[in-house]
């Protein structure tokens, strides 16, 4: 681990040095650290508890953590919320240490991120039905991949945080088809762009520069739901077809991909 990754894991210990505030579950040079910071929210019902657990990777600060948020007192959905939102901000932030940055931007920004249910694990049917009314598909061209491997982990990793399905097809072309709310989509888009996410011909890490928006749509009742996200590769002209043909997105095929084979 980096000297700067233990110097603020020190100084968090003793800022969250209340009794369970600070917790360290993990050390490793393999892994990484592993720690859970619980901390108080102010709501209208008064003051909640948030546990947050950091995995910071060997690389951090330069790789941003991974995060997870439970609490007995908000539901899982609502925690699952406040995790992608942290990992979004995450991405955001210039790669020094980030951990307590983190935890206040959450305690400062709560009710501006989620809607508060009633009681734990109540879920709120408004902000779901809105949810559900605001999914949409998108489809983006890649022109390539230098760095295969670590470029469809990085694009794995980025739809799991963001909640977003679909199919990446690695092949002749490469396809991203992507379902989600409309912001998760934005903030990939936003990602795809800005993260240095492969290698340019002399091999230095690089920011994506040709990938092409092809489509951003509604998913209407044309569309079918795609409840996972996976990776294809090598597929043929017609094994292609047949994968949109599976996944209910058959319109986007016909009128974006034949004119990129």
């Amino acid at each position: 681990m980096s000297e700067e990754a233990l110097d603020e894991m020190s100084a968090l210990s003793a800022i969250f040095c209340e009794k369970d505030e600070f917790q360290l579950i993990e050390e490793s040079a393999q892994t990484g650290l592993v720690y859970c910071i619980s901390t108080a929210i102010d709501t209208d019902s008064g003051k909640k508890t948030l546990n947050l657990t950091f995995h910071l990777p060997p690389q951090y600060p330069q790789s941003p953590p991974d995060i997870s948020v439970t609490s007995g007192d908000f539901s899982r959905d609502l925690c699952q919320e406040l995790k992608r939102a942290m990992l979004r901000k995450a991405h955001t932030l210039p790669p020094e240490p980030m951990v307590h940055q983190l935890v206040m931007w959450l305690q400062h920004n709560f009710t501006d991120l989620i809607t508060i249910p009633n009681s734990p694990g109540e879920s709120n049917t408004a902000s779901e039905d809105s949810k559900a009314q605001d999914m949409w598909t998108a489809l983006f061209h890649l022109d390539h991949m230098r760095a295969k491997a670590k470029y469809i982990k990085l694009i794995e990793k980025w739809t799991s945080e963001l909640g977003l399905t679909g199919r990446l097809f690695v092949g002749r072309p490469i396809l991203i088809l992507l379902q989600g709310t409309k912001e998760s989509i934005k903030e990939y888009i936003h990602l795809q762009r800005t993260v240095k996410v492969d290698v340019d011909s002399s091999g230095k890490r690089c920011k994506e520069k040709m990938m092409r928006v092809l489509c951003e749509v509604p998913l209407t009742e044309d569309f079918k739901r795609i409840v996972t996200f996976e990776v294809k590769e090598d597929l043929s002209s017609e094994d292609l077809r047949r994968e949109f043909d599976s996944v209910g997105s058959m319109k986007l095929y016909q009128e974006f991909v034949p004119s990129l084979q």
